[in-house]
This record gives C-alpha cells, sequence and structure tokens, in this order.
C-alpha cells in the first residue's frame, strides 16, 4: 500500500490501492469491544502469493497467475525406469545404504518407544484373528502360531533390508480369500494342500524378483492420487466396519434377553439337556469318547461341557449359545467406545492447557498404550469376565503331523509343479498391487520423507520372504495399509518453539527402522508373554482398531471433498483447489471417485474378493479417462498428470 500510495497518479488509483488494502487484512468493525478477549490465532496462515503480484504504477495489481505448484509426489528418482536388469534396485540400495545407520541413531527418541509399544498391541489381535480365521479354513494346517511366526519372521527381514521401513506387514482378505478357494480345490480333488500352496509361493517369489528385475515397480507412476485415496479410503473404512462388526458378534456369543419381566427373574432357569435329535457329527464326537446319551448327566454340567458334549440348553434365561450373560455384552460396548474417545483425548491432549510441555507431549506420544493400560486395569478391577486375547502358549505346529519344512512336491503328481504358475500369476498381482499401492501412500510428498523411497527393494524382500514363508508353511503377509499409515502418523514430527498463539509446524516424520523391528521381534516373543497379554481385552483392542480407521481417514483430501456437498459456499475452507477449479468439477470428480470406492466395496465383501487388486488396478484406466471430462490444469490441482499427460505439457 505504501508503493500505491506515493505512486498513485490519480484518486482511482489511491481508492484501488486501498481497497487492495483491505483485501489484505483483518478489520474489526467499530462498537464496543472487551479488549481482554483474544482473537484465536488462523489454523493456517492466509496466502500471501496475492500481496506479492507485482503492481503496476498506475495502482492495478498484474493478472493473477497460478502460484507454483509442489512436484508431482511420483516425480522422483525412485521410479525412473532404468532400462538394465535389476538398474532400478541397484539404484533403491545405492540411495539407502548411506542411511542405514543413521536408521537407527534417528530412533533415539522417546516418541519411537510410544510408536513401538502402541503398534505392538495393534498388530497382535489382526495376526493371531488372521492365524485363527485361516485355521477354520484349513482344517488346523496353518493357524495362529504359524500367524505370529511368519508375521515375526517377515517383518524382521523387511525392517531390517526394505527400502521403506515404514511400512508394516500384515495379512490381507483377497490373501485368506485364495487361501480358502486354494483348501478346497485341493480337498476336493485329493491334493497335498501345504505343498501345492509352497509351489505356488515359490512361483509368485520368482515373478515378484523377475518385476524387480525388470523395473516393473516404475509403473506404479500411474497410480495417481484418485486411486491411492479411494484404495486408502476402502481400507480405512473396512477397519471401521470390521470394529463395530466384532463388537456385535459378540451379542451373538453373550447373549442378553431384551423382554426380561423384572418380576419374574427368579423364576429363569437355564439347564443342560440331551440333544432330541443328534446329528452324526454328535454321535461320532461321543462314540470316540466311548459315552451314551444315557450315562452324561446333562443336568450336572456346566456350560463348557454342555457344549462340549453338544447338548442343548432349555429354560427361560437361554440364548442361542447359552445362558443369558448381557453385563458382559454391555461392558464390552463401554470398553469399546472408551478406549475410542480416550484414545482420541490423549492424543490430543498436546494442545491442552494442563502440564509443561514435555508432559503434554510424552502423553499425546503414548495416547493409544496409556490408553491400553488404563483400559487393562479398569476391567481387572470390575471384574466381569470380558473376552481376552488369546495368545499360543507352545512354540510348535497347530497340525502335529507337519513340520517347519514343507516340501513342494510331496505327495502330489509331478505336474503339480508346472500348474502352480497359473495361480501364482494372480497371487502376484494380488502381491504387487497391495505392496505398491501402500508404498505410494507412504511415500506421497505430504509426508516431508526426506531419505527417499526404495520400491524395487521393497518389492524384494516382499518376494524373497513370501518364498520363505512358503517353504515353512506359514502365512503370507504384504503391506497392511492402515497399519503402515499409523505408524507414519505416529512418528509424526512437529516444531516444538514457536510464536505464542502459533500452531505448531509438521517438519516430517522419524524416519528409522528401529520401530518396525522392535514390533516384530515383540511379536514373534509373544508366546513367552501370554501371563501378562491374557489380561487384555478383546474390546479395547476393537477400540484401538476404530480409532486407527478413523485416525487415518484425516487429511485424505477425498473426504475434505465429501464434507463441501453439504457446506455452502461462505462456508467452505479455504482449500486451493477450490480458487482454480468450478465448484460442480469438483463434485463431478468427488462422484466418480465415490461410485468407484462403492464397486470396491461391493467387490471386496463379495466371494470374488479375489480379484480385487485387478479392480484396484482398473482404478488407473478410469483415471485416464477422466482426462476427456478435465482439463489438464484442473486435474493438476485435484489429483496428479498421468505420465503421458506431463510430457505433453512439456511439449
Amino acid at each position: 500500500f505504501h508503493d500505491v500510495a506515493y505512486k498513485a497518479k490519480d484518486r482511482n488509483d489511491l481508492l484501488s490501492g486501498i481497497d487492495e488494502f483491505l483485501d489484505q487484512v483483518t478489520v474489526l468493525p467499530p462498537g464496543e469491544w472487551d479488549p481482554s478477549i483474544r482473537i484465536e490465532p488462523p489454523k493456517s496462515v492466509p496466502s500471501q502469493e496475492k500481496r506479492k503480484i507485482p503492481v503496476f504504477p498506475n495502482g492495478s495489481a498484474a493478472m493473477s497467475v497460478d502460484p507454483p505448484k509442489e512436484d508431482d509426489h511420483h516425480a522422483g528418482p525412485e521410479l525412473q525406469r532404468t532400462g538394465r536388469l535389476f538398474g532400478g534396485l541397484i539404484l533403491d540400495i545405492k540411495r539407502k545404504a548411506p542411511f542405514f545407520l543413521s536408521d537407527f541413531k534417528d530412533a533415539l527418541s522417546l516418541q519411537c518407544l510410544a510408536s513401538i509399544l502402541f503398534l505392538y498391541c495393534a498388530c497382535m489381535s489382526p495376526v493371531i484373528t488372521f492365524g485363527g480365521l485361516l485355521g477354520e479354513a484349513t482344517e488346523g494346517r496353518i493357524s495362529a502360531i504359524e500367524s505370529l511366526f511368519g508375521a515375526s519372521l517377515t517383518g524382521i527381514a523387511y525392517s531390517l533390508f526394505a527400502g521403506q521401513p515404514l511400512t508394516i506387514l500384515g495379512s490381507t482378505g483377497p490373501v485368506l480369500v485364495f487361501e480358502k478357494i486354494l483348501f478346497k480345490f485341493c480337498r476336493d480333488y485329493h491334493l497335498s494342500y501345504l505343498s501345492l500352496r509352497t509351489s505356488i509361493g515359490l512361483w509368485t517369489s520368482f515373478l515378484c524378483i523377475v518385476l524387480v528385475a525388470t523395473d516393473a515397480s516404475s509403473l506404479v507412476c500411474y497410480i495417481t492420487r484418485f486411486t491411492e485415496e479411494a484404495f486408502a479410503a476402502l481400507i480405512c473404512i473396512i477397519f471401521i466396519y470390521e470394529a463395530l462388526e466384532k463388537l456385535f458378534h459378540l451379542g451373538e456369543i453373550y447373549a442378553f434377553n431384551m423382554h426380561n419381566n423384572l418380576d419374574e427373574l427368579t423364576s429363569y432357569t437355564c439347564v443342560c439337556a440331551e440333544p432330541s435329535n443328534p446329528s452324526n457329527e454328535t454321535l461320532e464326537l461321543w462314540k470316540r469318547k466311548n459315552i451314551t446319551a444315557y450315562s452324561v448327566s446333562w443336568g450336572n454340567l456346566t456350560v463348557s461341557e454342555c457344549k462340549t458334549f453338544h447338548g442343548m440348553f432349555v429354560g427361560s434365561a437361554c440364548g442361542p449359545h447359552g445362558p443369558y450373560v448381557p453385563d458382559v455384552l454391555f461392558w464390552c460396548v463401554v470398553l469399546f467406545f472408551t478406549t475410542f474417545f480416550l484414545s482420541s483425548f490423549l492424543k490430543q491432549f498436546k494442545t491442552k492447557r494442563y502440564f509443561p510441555t514435555k508432559v503434554r507431549s510424552t502423553i499425546s506420544d503414548f495416547a493409544v498404550f496409556l490408553t491400553i493400560v488404563i483400559m487393562v486395569a479398569i476391567d481387572y478391577l470390575v471384574g466381569i469376565p470380558s473376552p481376552k486375547l488369546h495368545v499360543p502358549e507352545k512354540f510348535e505346529p497347530t497340525d502335529p503331523s507337519r513340520g517347519w519344512i514343507i516340501s513342494p512336491l510331496g505327495d502330489n503328481p509331478w505336474w503339480t509343479l508346472l500348474i502352480a504358475a497359473v495361480p501364482a500369476l494372480l497371487c502376484t498381482i494380488l502381491i504387487f498391487m497391495d505392496q505398491q499401492i501402500t508404498a505410494v501412500i507412504i511415500n506421497r510428498k505430504e509426508h516431508k520423507l526426506k531419505k527417499g523411497a526404495g520400491y524395487h527393494l521393497d518389492l524384494l524382500m516382499v518376494g524373497v520372504m513370501l518364498g520363505v514363508c512358503s517353504i515353512m508353511g506359514l502365512p503370507w503377509f504384504v503391506a497392511a495399509t492402515v497399519l503402515s499409515i499409523s505408524h507414519v502418523n505416529s512418528l509424526k514430527v512437529e516444531s516444538e518453539c514457536s510464536a505464542p498463539g502459533e500452531q505448531p509446524k509438521f517438519l516430517g516424520i522419524r524416519e528409522q527402522r528401529v520401530t518396525g523391528l522392535m514390533i516384530f521381534i515383540l511379536m514373534g516373543l509373544s508366546v513367552f508373554m501370554t501371563s501378562v497379554l491374557k489380561f487384555i481385552p478383546m474390546p479395547v483392542l476393537y477400540g484401538v482398531f476404530l480409532y486407527m480407521g478413523v485416525s487415518s481417514l484425516k487429511g485424505i483430501q477425498f473426504f475434505d471433498r465429501i464434507k463441501l456437498f453439504g457446506m455452502p459456499a461462505k462456508h467452505q475452507p479455504d482449500l486451493i483447489y477450490l480458487r482454480y477449479v468450478p465448484l460442480w468439477k469438483v463434485h463431478v470428480f468427488t462422484v466418480v471417485q465415490l461410485t468407484c470406492l462403492v464397486l470396491l466395496w461391493v467387490i471386496k465383501a463379495s466371494a470374488a474378493a479375489v480379484v480385487f487388486p485387478m479392480m484396484v488396478l482398473a482404478l488407473v484406466f478410469v483415471r485416464k479417462l477422466m482426462d476427456l471430462c478435465f482439463t489438464k490444469r484442473e486435474l493438476s490441482w485435484l489429483d496428479d498428470l498421468m505420465p503421458e499427460s506431463k510430457k505433453k505439457k512439456e511439449d
């Protein structure tokens, strides 16, 4: 304004300068004002780009231009195709090797300890649950102990040698569906399941190494924000849905009577009785135990004994699976939601006004672990028998007839070694897509990573360990999206010193290998910690899942755009893309993305879940078609430009 005022030649120039000045300042209206009232600082500092635009001598501003946009998050050297065999892998190793020592030194922080404790508790339950489901699907060939051992072995190797150690490995739904289909096929055609699975795993491992050798990971540059956000949003929503589903499932196990007559509580009974029409399975059980229906004193059996002998529950106080136990279910609901809200509250404790800064920061870092400790203590003191985390107590295969080394051929015909290459192609696509999309999300530019990525090295480690797990008869593990995002969020570094009232600035992520390494070492040692882990209630872990799903949704631009649908223009936040893209086009882009999300959900929830990675790949083609409806300028603000689009723009 100073320059405009001195260079103004007439009244209009001066008025234009005043108008421009008023556009850039916050003006309080005249009237009574209490000086003791403090104006809250803005969440973000307003853009100064407009103020910096050169002003002509007549006071008018130069023609507005688009502010410089940050480089695309795939523009780094990690995804450049070298044209040489294993060229990308060699560059990854050269890029990451200088940081190997610092990857351990940089972990000397209390924040890393908090991350280890939080993620250890968060990873344990899904791994054990996945093992239990796999045990049911394979009739005990692979179960919880194999799942724990496989996760620990793969996680330790990956954390030590992978290109991006911030990624956390876990089990996925499509892998479980594939295992079910394979086991059913082997049972129907009288083949050895573990041997055929080993053959498929070795082929998959070989194909992954071929992809590494040919720099196939460079294709990741076609996965733009459109695809990665749809995938990340879906996995987060599934995490939230499954946490709530597991809570509701407890209502089937711990049934309650919804139509109690309080005056007749003294007459309610529930006893065990002989089954009226015993099934063939029940008769086989009795024969195996050398008992008859008349030799069992049904009325004196406990609930667990009645279930063991396949008895039936009779009486007005009986639910489908035994006596009504309403206190357990409602106590589980209390534990579940208290865990979620307490974790969220403690995580935000850093911005509260209580205690010194260091104490607030420590409480925020240890938020989830403190919540688990508090809820375990409360559950123990209350004494209601809520379901607890069950960890295998012995380190031995679930199936006594198998060992830790599986032959790829076994009792199967020789041609199964060759035919295994066909399902291995599907497995390779499944592993590649799950691994690389999660890697893209972790490596996005918003995280301000300084040590670079290593897509080829990541895929090599996953492929090699997949082969090792196949030979040992262990489950396969690949990058887990929500766990990886939670890991990154737990290691965020913000500025400590700032002006009074100024919001802390995000500085980056504490990049190191120790947190992932310790998480999976502790997971392997869990067999020896059952005396402590048996006190953790399952609803508390479900509450942690809900917290991880909800917290991982923050920062996804897709959800910010969904909220714009019901928001009047004057209340919309100052989002950068709203300045350069018409609102109706923003809505069209969001609707297309939302439609793709719904279709992915339908496929993943159906029996066709095994082809889910192929559908994620189809999103890349959907995004390519959007070039016909949007200009490159609009897509550069809403998404990232596809590689061909960048070349045309440069030409």
